[in-house]
């Protein structure tokens, strides 16, 4: 039986690995964020160069990978090039069943290659395969088809792998898996490519037992049955996340050009319906998942020089993407808005990340802090979708101080420039699109991520809004039981688009499948102890949450909520870590 206890060491400085069998681990902390946090700690050292030797990469999945619908998310762990302490992303796909079929838990990287590699993992363990010839290709759907030619074989395969802003060590460059999903927040990508690693290929055939084939078919069925017939899961496959659009703006809770304002008169036209009626080509989904949520446009564009000839670019979008490059940078016009998605998606960057920076360069401009000899003549402005093309090109390459600036994120680039009040990031890490309140931007701040995935804060914010009341210290309880909780999910890695359908008791029953036995207390004790040891493992390289910087523009501008005050920001981080104890 597949207990999931294995670990495979890669040391790419030795060109060597070894397996580990790490039972205590997985029995306690199940799988995925669990484990992943554990493995950090023990091969990170403090204070290590996020973008040295020294920093490690680790991968981790869970119990119920292969078993069940919609636990098919890998958990990465890492020390975080953009925020200097925790790295933490999750990417769908088959990344997750492609490393339980090759027999393993989870994936430790060390060390730094001399030469360009790609690794080759199967239950055999990994192979060091020359990566030179293809170092330096930057567009990562080119990467992946010829690594895709490189590997031959059957079975589950997984393609890792990066493209030129990983190479260059943007900061938050981020890791293309299957195309279309990616460890996209707070650059993995970059330490791929300090590590000279350009691409993990992983396959596998192994499959996976039940204890009780019965009480599994029957377990599965419910979870399989509660999927297909959720009101929210048909909104996520009919539009995505996308269908947020215009609720949001409605709500004038969507951050417009850079949070200027939390609305914007044109935002239909970028819609999650909109765009299905206009532009979807096809949905696709991840590894056993019925629902299909991730949705991919149809953009056609004429050759040249070849009348009625014309090209079709298959482009993913989902909410954050429309948000950053979209509504963030005032751009409005569907297909510029695809334009910059796929020129993020070709070199590899994290979307969120690579708005907010464009969003507070235009600003930066407007306002006089920096030059059109520092944007080598480009004329940042909004919609300008031409100059934030060419900028997005220009922040790889980092021709100049100002570009490297930009590649160092939102945060490093107004301390160098000025402009913080309107450098819209939360721990470092740039904003999410969610403008509804204070119980939103108290959970990105809080988060061990900084992220709208931490805490769900915009949620209660929506809840206040259609008349639960909550005071300020039953926020900040329900922020830190949604995220304690949010760790057992990503430690079992179910997509959190499920979070709903994976009740605490549905999962003690499709754990008791799984070879695993625990009550719903010792779920709920074991999520709040993987976030306290989350953030210890921040604090312990440098973060303070006392401290922590909040742009002025999210007092400025008025939310779905109201006008937000500091003092009620800074009193519920407080309270939060208070209660947090640690």
């Amino acid at each position: 039986m597949n207990q999931l206890t294995k670990v495979l060491h890669i040391d790419l400085s030795k060109r060597s690995f070894h397996v580990e069998d790490r039972g205590d681990l997985f029995q306690y902390y199940l799988g995925g964020a669990g484990v992943g946090i554990n493995l950090l700690n023990e091969n990170c050292p403090e204070g290590a160069d996020p973008l040295g030797l020294d920093n490690p990469i680790i991968f981790a999945v869970g119990p119920l990978v292969g078993l069940y619908p919609l636990a098919s998310k890998t958990v990465a762990m890492f020390k975080s090039p953009l925020t200097g302490n925790l790295g933490e992303s999750h990417a769908g796909g088959r990344s997750s069943v492609s490393i339980r079929s090759a027999g393993y838990g989870a994936i430790v990287i060390k060390g730094k290659s001399s030469t360009p590699v790609y690794l080759s993992i199967t239950d055999e363990g990994a192979r060091f395969r020359d990566a030179s010839g293809f170092w330096g290709v930057v567009n990562s759907v080119t990467v992946g088809r010829i690594v895709r030619e490189l590997e031959t074989g059957s079975g589950m395969r997984t393609i890792m792998r990066i493209g030129g802003a990983g190479e260059r060590m943007v900061k938050y460059a981020c890791v293309t898996t299957e195309t279309y999903r990616h460890f996209g927040r707070l650059g993995l990508g970059a330490v791929f490519g300090s590590k000279l690693l350009k691409a993990i290929c992983i396959s596998g055939n192994h499959s996976v037992d039940v204890s009780d084939p019965s009480i599994y078919r029957k377990t599965y069925d419910e979870i399989y049955k509660k999927a297909v017939d959720s009101p929210l899961m048909k909104k996520y496959h009919d539009y995505g996340t996308a269908a947020n659009i215009v609720p949001l703006n409605l709500l004038k809770g969507l951050p417009a050009k850079n949070l200027t304002s939390a609305s914007d008169p044109e935002a239909e036209s970028i819609s999650g319906e909109h765009l299905a009626e206009a532009y979807l080509g096809r949905r696709i989904a991840c590894a056993h998942c019925p629902v299909a949520c991730i949705h991919i446009a149809a953009l056609r564009e004429p050759y040249e020089k070849e009348l009625f000839f014309y090209k079709t670019k298959m482009i993913p979008y989902d909410y954050e993407l429309i948000y950053s490059l979209g509504s963030m940078l005032g751009v409005f016009d569907p297909d510029g808005m695809l334009e910059l998605i796929e020129e993020v998606e070709i070199y590899g960057m994290d979307a969120m990340s690579s708005g907010v920076v464009l969003a507070w360069a235009t600003e930066a401009y407007m306002n006089g802090l920096v030059s059109s000899e520092d944007t080598l003549g480009l004329d940042f402005k909004w919609g300008n979708t031409e100059a934030y093309l060419q900028a997005i090109e220009h922040i790889v390459k980092q021709p100049n101080e100002f570009y490297t600036a930009l590649a160092s994120g939102v945060e490093a680039a107004s301390m160098r420039y000025g402009g913080a009040e309107y450098a819209m990031a939360f721990g470092k890490n740039e904003m999410p699109g969610y403008h509804t309140g204070a119980a939103a931007h108290i959970g990105h701040l809080v988060g061990s991520r900084h992220s709208h995935l931490d805490t769900a804060g915009y949620s209660l914010d929506q809840k206040i809004l259609k008349g639960q009341e909550m005071t300020d210290e039953e926020i900040v309880e329900a922020l830190l039981a949604e995220e304690a909780w949010r760790q057992v999910l990503s430690s079992l890695v179910i997509c959190f688009f499920a979070r709903g359908l994976y009740s605490p008791e549905l999962v003690v029953r499709a754990l008791e499948t799984a070879g695993h036995k625990v009550d719903e207390t010792g779920l709920n004790r074991l999520g709040l102890e993987i976030l306290r040891e989350k953030n210890r493992f921040k604090m312990r390289e440098g973060f303070d949450p006392l401290n922590i910087r909040i742009p002025k523009r999210v007092f400025e501008t008025k939310s779905s909520r109201g006008v937000i005050k500091e003092e009620t920001i800074r009193d519920a981080i407080r309270g939060y870590f208070e209660k947090l104890a640690l």
